[in-house]
């Protein structure tokens, strides 16, 4: 574990503006990120912070992020990386504006969310479901797909995709020719042209049935917003919708889904990364460093996996459900606030202050401070009551 990457620390300062009603004006931000010893993977790290930050509508938004460069260990990449410190940024800021104008914390994300002009808009592809026994699926190699591009963010999948349409629209163009031609022969030139038959034409006329594209994606590629909603979580319970599109593997996917939602809890709660003066790691073993066992993640997890197969347009990516995880989080500071409350009740203490900040992770010395419990005479004070 000494040799581990993990993911970047950050210190984030930042200024904001908004309304009575919590609506965002503006944002700066700033941001400095330990890159540690070596650069790997750090430059790229502004990138994609922002980009996850801007799952809200910050009005006018501003950064001054630097890398910094240490004599620590080098981080390195491992799902989602700056994306869910990114995701964190942002709810930790919606938080504090519901703690100072002591609103519902979902009412400032709403009203928070961007929006969009409302569409109607209808597609239909018609046909190709009576040869789907014509269609073999090989093994996925460097002989079918010869430069799959970077494994990241589905870019591979997504590519692999596009490459395999612009083959058919090839294919299907060569066999359209010959199509009116041998309509033109045939006695009946309404009838319906069997696939078999349009294939044996094209091998007798001599065309290519084999061909191969190449597909880049452009450069000003959008990046796409991808919301989701958690439950309340001590952590008793997570409920989690997922958007997974048409999924290929649904099982696989439902199993992704929980492994990287039980990581963030890890990264969110537990996972307590010490470093000494000398830039040693000390968290070098499970006894000092925490990870997600069977009594800290959900007791019960509930997914549900929406299918939706009407939106293949729609770019499903990223590490939705590990940064979702943030949702456990959101939830341990808002238990962390009534419980201080209580404890304000009990002990005759004005607490009319609930503005505090809960660091990732938020592990249990953390917690028990924050709640108020570390004053023991006071704690056994409130149990009188």
């Amino acid at each position: 574990m000494i040799m581990i990457g993990g993911k970047h620390p950050m210190k984030i300062t930042y200024d904001v503006r908004f309304k009575s009603n919590g609506k965002v004006t503006a944002l700066h931000l700033h941001i400095l990120i330990n890159a540690e010893l070596s650069a790997e993977f750090s430059p790229n790290m502004p990138l994609t912070v922002i980009s996850t930050l801007k799952r809200y509508n910050w009005g006018a938004l501003s950064f001054d992020i630097k890398v910094c460069k240490t004599n620590h260990s080098s981080k390195s990449v491992m799902r989602g990386p700056g994306e869910v410190q990114g995701s964190y940024i942002a709810e930790a800021i919606i938080e504090e504006i519901a703690s100072v104008l002591l609103m519902e914390v979902d009412s400032v994300r709403n009203i928070n969310l961007h929006t969009f002009e409302s569409l109607n808009v209808s597609i239909g592809c018609n046909g190709i479901e009576n040869l789907v026994e014509k269609v073999r699926v090989i093994q996925s190699d460097t002989l079918s797909l010869i430069q799959g591009g970077l494994t990241a963010g589905s870019m591979t999948s997504e590519s692999s995709c596009e490459v395999v349409r612009l083959c058919c629209n090839i294919l299907v163009e060569r066999l359209a020719q010959l199509k009116s031609k041998l309509q033109e022969q045939m006695v009946i030139s309404q009838k319906k042209l069997v696939y078999f038959l349009k294939l044996c034409y094209a091998h007798s006329q001599s065309v290519n049935m084999a061909t191969n594209s190449y597909f880049v994606p452009e450069s000003d590629v959008v990046h796409y917003l991808n919301y989701g909603a958690a439950g309340k979580t001590k952590i008793l319970q997570s409920n989690i919708i997922y958007d997974s599109g048409q999924s290929m593997n649904p099982a696989v996917d439902l199993g992704q889904v929980k492994g990287s939602f039980v990581q963030g809890i890890g990264f969110f709660m537990l996972e307590k990364f010490l470093i000494n003066a000398d830039g040693l790691t000390i968290t070098d073993g499970t006894w000092a460093y925490k990870i997600p066992t069977i009594d800290t993640i959900p007791m019960q997890l509930n997914i549900e996996m929406l299918n939706n197969k009407n939106e293949s347009k729609n770019l499903l990516r990223m590490e939705p459900p590990l940064l979702l995880a943030v949702s456990v989080h959101c939830a341990t500071k808002a238990a962390i606030k009534e419980a201080k409350k209580q404890l304000n009740t009990y002990s005759g203490v004005d607490g009319t202050d609930s503005a505090f900040q809960l660091d990732v992770p938020a592990i249990m010395p953390i917690v028990i401070s924050l709640c108020g419990l570390d004053n023991v005479e006071r704690y056994l004070e409130s149990l009188l009551h």
